[in-house]
């Protein structure tokens, strides 16, 4: 709950609330240590102390501060409309990405640089073309033929030298 206006919590207050989560945790560790044995009873004294520890180094008003912050978050996210709305353009411009990876990854609403790298993909792709005889309208992929292959290093060269001068390197 958020403090009145102005209203402050000394620190007398402060350690009362440490002694009562330690004695809290501390009887959770007699009860720990009776029926699981030694090490539940020390893992619950490990966090029987960690109140105090927060009351002397000054983290427990952090705490219980971000505590209240998230709590006043999560009241106004959950009873705002205005919030709502951002989840919902939120969730817009996610499916709007898939969406676009999708038409991208299938060459729709893609525009090139050089037209003829467009139509070469299409035509390797079947795309433009109907299937003759086939029951789905979806293209089918031709596989190329297949080449002959050279062990001369001096030929695989020049074919990789040929492919890299096509894309300009």
């Amino acid at each position: 709950m958020p403090l009145a206006a102005g209203t402050t919590i000394d620190d007398t207050t402060w350690a009362a609330l440490a002694l009562i989560l330690t004695i809290l945790g501390a009887a959770y560790t007699w009860f720990a240590w009776r029926r699981s044995g030694l090490a539940a009873g020390m893992r619950g004294l490990a966090w029987t102390l960690l109140p105090v520890a927060a009351w002397l180094t000054g983290s427990l008003k952090l705490v219980t501060g971000i505590v209240e912050d998230i709590v006043n978050w999560a009241a106004k996210l959950v009873f705002s409309p205005v919030v709502w709305l951002g989840i919902v353009v939120a969730g817009v411009a996610v499916a709007l990405w898939v969406l676009s990876g999708f038409m991208r990854a299938r060459d729709i609403g893609v525009r090139d640089q050089d037209p003829s790298v467009r139509s070469a993909r299409r035509q390797e792709l079947g795309a433009g073309k109907p299937a003759e005889n086939a029951p789905s309208a979806r293209p089918t992929r031709k596989k190329p033929a297949a080449t002959k292959r050279s062990n001369d290093d001096i030929e695989d060269l020049d074919e990789i030298e040929a492919i890299l001068k096509r894309h300009g390197i």
